[in-house]
């Protein structure tokens, strides 16, 4: 009957934080929220002191190479992340040579963007001159051409073309091929997950039907958001509710995207086990399967 999720700053974690009721409609009368940075997620989950989570795909493939007790039970949903550069970079192979802010060294935008250089055939490591940032800092620079780059996820896209502050060089949700993949997945805690097999599937279903929620009802959803102190500013918000598209997680296989990132990763020599393993050792599709079937409509 107890729950306890990740409150983080990313608003395409939105979901997690709409299922709240969903989360007491399935029997959970505890329902806590612990405050940590976006980068801490998979360590949270690891150390049991959360229990279920949204998280980016990258990072978690990171955590399991290494062998933390994580498990991937869902895709959430498609697109998030935005590449902003100023006039010098057009293209992800402009990287070359560039400057580039990130929250820090392993944070879901690091790992994001480097797996987009090496995509492309860069060598992430050695090609690209990486800056170490607040967000907020890093948007600042962006405008004073101070850097020359810089990957951001809910609401700071959104800010950053309201403001027109460079301009967007890869959009994950419409580009291929990020936008055919999962940005966010489901994943737990993997004690809490073997203990918990029924709290586990109640628990995917109230975060999968907030996703719905999210894709049916953005104004809503974005209102509930700032009434619970979860985001300030409205507008952002919704705006960043209305692009991404939660409902694919019925549509797209949570395995192809772990099977894509890892497979990035593993050539570009971030992580050594193979995506086979990955897939064998960190993932658990039976909730999943189960839910929709039970969630056709």
């Amino acid at each position: 009957t107890k729950i306890r999720l990740v409150r983080a700053t990313s608003i395409c974690h939105a979901p997690q934080y709409i299922a709240e009721e969903l989360l007491r409609g399935e029997g959970f009368t505890d329902v806590q929220y612990v405050t940590k940075a976006t980068a801490e997620i998979g360590k949270t989950l690891a150390a049991g002191e959360a229990d279920i989570n949204l998280h980016f795909a990258g990072p978690l493939i990171l955590a399991l190479d290494t062998g933390e007790p994580i498990v991937i039970l869902s895709g959430s949903h498609v697109g998030c992340f935005e590449l902003f550069g100023t006039d010098k970079v057009r293209a992800i192979h402009d990287l070359k040579g560039k400057t580039v802010a990130v929250p820090g060294i392993g944070s879901p935008p690091y790992v994001f963007l480097s797996i987009m250089a090496a995509y492309v055939g860069l060598n992430p490591a050695k090609d690209i001159n990486w800056v170490t940032h607040p967000p907020a800092e890093s948007m600042r620079l962006l405008a004073e051409s101070k850097i020359d780059a810089y990957l951001g996820f809910p609401p700071e896209p959104q800010e950053l073309r309201a403001k027109k502050i460079g301009h967007v060089v890869v959009n994950s949700i419409k580009d291929r091929p990020w936008s055919q993949y999962f940005c966010c997945m489901v994943a737990g805690n993997k004690e809490f997950v073997r203990k918990n097999p029924i709290a586990t599937k109640r628990a995917v279903r109230a975060i999968l039907k907030a996703a719905d929620l999210c894709a049916l009802h953005p104004d809503q959803s974005a209102q509930f958001l700032v009434d619970k102190g979860f985001k300030t500013q409205y507008e952002y918000a919704l705006q960043a509710l209305k692009e991404i598209p939660y409902g694919k997680w019925r549509e797209f296989d949570p395995e192809d995207t772990v099977r894509f990132y890892a497979l990035r990763m593993h050539e570009a020599g971030m992580i050594k086990n193979s995506p086979q393993k990955i897939i064998a050792q960190g993932t658990d599709w039976r909730f999943l399967k189960e839910l929709k079937k039970e969630l056709k409509a």
